[in-house]
């Protein structure tokens, strides 16, 4: 995620050399528009008589009066976009690293947490669990004051939550295969559903805080700066964590991996998988709302469920392509919800 720094500066640098060339553009063109006009209006009436017609004399004339309305439209232009340069930026860079610094830890602690659940408790009960975020990240954002309660939001949280739940009841298997096999469990304890949990809490609390410190995007924030503090935090700050994980056999001990497939496996999901994603992800809370961002994410789930049917031909259960229409529902209903109360006032 530190990498998002250099291309945030970069793009920086890309910009205001534009946007210096565009505006030296604009100022220029009321100087060539006076001087046009000079060169189409008659030195005096006399000259203009001896040798012209009166007719190519009003072509000209009306030549310079749509010239002088030329020119007022670039000074008026010129006029609204100085007021709106002067329109207050929502966060200098100075408040921007200082918040991106706040929520770097529970960034740190939801990754952390989403990956150590896999290790002490299946796939299923962890896509469970991860699936309440969407409850956390309601109430969160009503008592932050970044989101509002209502009947219609509640009801798509269910909603999703239950759908998600039925496709880890359901069943899936492929064409070849000679009869349905449930979905593979490994071992289930009571670790891995907290640390479930936990994820579930600290990602809720970080999507709400995320939106909460950023704001809005056409108020001056830049996602891929607060991602890039985000990362710059964690890797300076809490790198030295691997010792004691390791000393309370909490972690393996850390070896580079010897394999040049792995390499290529890390790198491709570590440029995907979080890279892309999550930078995605953190658009749509900033432009949306936490909630549709969070119930966002479960639509892997039909997605996936979509591409495995038309790309590799696979079966799936009635119970599982009905939780992924529910999965889908719920994120119609937020959107719906969020639209009227925009819309309506409702």
């Amino acid at each position: 995620m530190v990498m998002y720094l250099p291309l945030a500066v970069a793009k920086d640098l890309i910009y205001a050399y534009i946007k210096r060339h565009v505006r030296k553009k604009i100022s220029d063109i009321p100087v060539e528009l006076a001087s046009l006009k000079e060169s189409v209006i008659p030195a005096s009436p006399s000259k203009a008589n001896n040798g012209v017609s009166s007719k190519v004399t009003g072509i000209m004339q009306q030549h310079a009066i749509h010239i002088e309305h030329a020119i007022g439209y670039c000074s008026e232009s010129e006029a609204t976009k100085s007021k709106l340069s002067k329109k207050p930026v929502a966060l200098s860079a100075r408040d921007l690293a200082k918040n991106s610094f706040c929520i770097a830890p529970l960034w740190f602690m939801n990754e952390y947490l989403s990956n150590a659940a896999l290790a002490y408790t299946s796939v299923a009960s962890t896509t469970i669990l991860s699936s309440t975020s969407s409850l956390f990240t309601l109430f969160f954002g009503a008592f932050l004051g970044q989101d509002s309660l209502s009947i219609s939001k509640i009801v798509a949280v269910f909603v999703s939550i239950t759908g998600v739940i039925m496709t880890t009841l359901g069943t899936t298997w492929a064409a070849d295969e000679p009869e349905a096999s449930p979905a593979e469990v490994t071992e289930h304890s009571i670790t891995g559903d907290i640390l479930g949990l936990l994820s579930a809490v600290s990602y809720g609390l970080f999507t709400v805080l995320l939106k909460k410190f950023a704001g809005k995007e056409e108020g001056g924030v830049d996602v891929q700066k607060v991602f890039g503090y985000i990362g710059l935090f964690t890797l300076v700050s809490l790198w030295w964590l691997v010792w004691p994980l390791t000393a309370l056999k909490l972690e393996p001990a850390f070896s580079i991996p010897t394999s040049l497939k792995i390499d290529e496996v890390l790198i491709a999901n570590g440029f995907v998988g979080s890279f892309l994603s999550d930078y995605f992800w953190a658009l749509s809370v900033v432009w949306t709302t936490p909630l549709i961002a969070t119930l966002g994410m479960s639509l892997t789930i039909p997605l996936a469920m979509v591409a495995d049917i038309l790309i590799h031909g696979r079966h799936f259960s009635a119970i599982y392509l009905l939780g992924s229409v529910q999965v889908f529902v719920g994120f119609l209903i937020a959107n719906l919800s969020e639209y009227l109360m925009k819309r309506f006032g409702l």
